[in-house]
């Protein structure tokens, strides 16, 4: 380790000032991980910092994690390192708790630099590792730094108090937005919970029953399952009552079973009597179909719902 931003005056540095003061450089790197270290700055410390990482990296790498990739976004305000996929932010190193920035000579993948934490106080060492862009990120911290300072003496000191003010306006932010959305997913729990306390303690709808569907001739279709409703028709006047049958068996004073033709079959009758029921049937079809062909003879049609007889042609 021998870069600690000794870059010589008389050359020029690699990125333009509106690069670093107006936007960021980005560059990607493997982030080996962070330890605290007991002083703000030296090549010592440092060293010991990369050892005790890289032992820890070898050991997880044995375990078959992966070193994960960073990206890492320098400014004249610090340095963020963020995730390269999402763009989440890991770590925000402020420039001005930034107090050593170095490349390692023996291992040129690797660079450091110390920032001292904002909350905890303690100095932790942040270890790299790129393969190509090592010296070239360390010289980059190293541009930023010169401009913050310059922009430091312009200022006449208030610009850094005014960064640090807003550095911790966003922290102010973040905390406040995190506490946002915990408040909103309780809100969003608690009238789920309400919704399912109304939808239990509502009683139950009371459904309208519908008027039963007639057919042509303005009658109610029969429904073996429910009974006939007492639906007066057209002209007023109420239908006759269908009598309930029981499902108990009624006997008479001397113990018979009454005569029920709705329940006797084919083989309830003696021989003679249902044979001269069987004849009266055949008659009352006979007949029925006699006058029927009879009536169309005489031009009996069906039109819709009614029946008329139309005057007979002449020429038939």
């Amino acid at each position: 380790m021998n870069r600690a931003f000794s870059r010589k005056k008389d050359k020029t540095w690699m990125h333009t000032p509106e690069a670093l003061s107006k936007h960021y450089i980005p560059y990607n790197a493997k982030f080996l991980g962070s330890t605290e270290v007991e002083q703000p700055k030296g090549t010592e410390v440092v060293r010991d910092a990369v050892r005790k990482l890289k032992f820890a990296r070898h050991i997880k790498k044995s375990e078959g994690q992966k070193t994960p990739k960073v990206e890492l976004q320098i400014s004249i305000y610090g340095v963020k390192i963020l995730d390269p996929k999402t763009k989440e932010v890991q770590h925000n190193c402020q420039l001005h708790r930034i107090s050593f920035c170095a490349d390692d000579k023996t291992d040129k993948r690797i660079f450091t630099f110390i920032c001292k934490d904002s909350e905890s106080n303690k100095h932790l060492c942040y270890v790299f590792d790129s393969e190509k862009c090592a010296e070239e990120i360390t010289l980059t911290i190293g541009q930023a730094f010169d401009l913050a300072y310059r922009k430091f003496l312009e200022s006449g000191g208030k610009d850094v108090e005014t960064r640090k003010q807003i550095a911790g306006l966003q922290k102010r932010i973040q905390e406040l937005e995190t506490e946002n959305t915990e408040l909103k997913n309780k809100v969003q729990d608690l009238e789920n919970q309400l919704r399912i306390t109304q939808v239990h303690a509502s009683p139950a709808g009371s459904v309208t029953p519908k008027s039963p569907s007639t057919d042509i001739f303005d009658m109610v279709p029969f429904s073996p399952i429910s009974p006939q409703s007492s639906t007066p028709t057209r002209n007023g006047t109420q239908p006759p009552p269908v009598p309930s049958r029981s499902t108990e068996i009624k006997r008479d004073l001397f113990g018979a079973e009454p005569f029920d033709p709705f329940n006797c079959g084919a083989g309830d009758f003696p021989p003679d009597i249902q044979s001269k029921l069987d004849e009266m049937q055949r008659q009352r079809w006979l007949v029925y179909h006699i006058l029927i062909m009879e009536g169309f003879k005489m031009g009996l049609t069906l039109e819709g719902t009614v029946f008329c007889l139309d005057p007979l042609d002449s020429r038939c």
